[in-house]
């Protein structure tokens, strides 16, 4: 977007009328710098090198317009001569050539940066039409507000949903679940307790009851007895002897006695 354009070419005729109209309509407040240079005759064409680098040599412009009207192939010569093209290539400044008619072609249209048909188009290029411009940033202006908008909708949406939640109204709640979570994981710790001491109970019980089915006092009760020597039980006859102290265990007591 050039803020100033620098326009070589004759300062009577249509040419400079036609960039100033088209560029004004489309920007008002683009600065056009007119450096008026003769467009056709003998030493049209180093004028025109010297009011190119006088472009450059004091930065007068962000792009340079390079104009003339349409004519003969004589007329339009100076813009095929070397001294032009050299100028041209050398140019710093952007320039845009249009001489002649959309038909017509010099040298310097091959060597400029852009080629417009004609003046006017030139101008068309190189102005930006600040009503498209305005009307562009407006709609980007009204996609940001929406974008906006969206966004706080968002934001004000998950925002009522943390205050709605279970986690604010009711920050207790969440806590009393876990004692009760607890109270029920002690009472089930209690219960498999009583029923590990109930069962262990019971096998002892059992145990005991083998035991003590099994245990020789119990046979005393059904009228046996048992016959110790020093104390030890004597099972067989042959282990005793004549004349042998003996012990004889009942079911309510113990008596000696002697082999006879």
């Amino acid at each position: 977007m050039p803020r100033t354009i620098g326009v070589l070419t004759s300062n009577t005729g249509a040419v400079i009328k036609d960039i100033i109209n088209v560029s004004t309509r489309r920007n008002p407040n683009v600065n056009i710098r007119l450096l008026p240079v003769p467009v056709q005759g003998e030493g049209a064409g180093a004028k025109i090198a010297d009011g190119i680098k006088l472009m450059n040599e004091n930065k007068l412009a962000d792009v340079i317009i390079l104009a003339r009207g349409g004519g003969s192939l004589e007329d339009l010569w100076a813009f095929n001569e070397e001294i032009v093209a050299h100028a041209i290539y050398s140019s710093e400044i952007p320039i845009v050539s249009a001489v002649g008619h959309e038909t017509d072609f010099t040298i310097s249209d091959f060597v400029a940066d852009l080629r417009a048909p004609t003046p006017s188009a030139a101008a068309e290029l190189v102005v930006t039409n600040i009503y498209d411009l305005e009307n562009t940033i407006s709609t980007y202006k009204n996609r940001l507000k929406m974008s906006l908008k969206r966004a706080t909708e968002v934001m004000r949406l998950r925002f009522e949903k943390c205050l709605n939640s279970r986690v604010y109204k009711e920050p207790l709640q969440k806590i009393n679940e876990q004692y009760i979570y607890i109270d029920r994981k002690v009472k089930q710790i209690e219960n498999s307790i009583i029923k590990k001491l109930k069962d262990s109970k019971l096998k002892a019980t059992e145990i005991i009851t083998r035991l003590d089915t099994l245990s020789p006092l119990k046979t005393l009760t059904r009228g046996y007895c048992l016959t110790e020597v020093n104390g030890k039980v004597i099972s067989k006859a042959k282990e005793l002897k004549k004349d042998m102290e003996i012990d004889i265990k009942f079911q309510d007591g113990k008596v000696s006695a002697i082999v006879k």
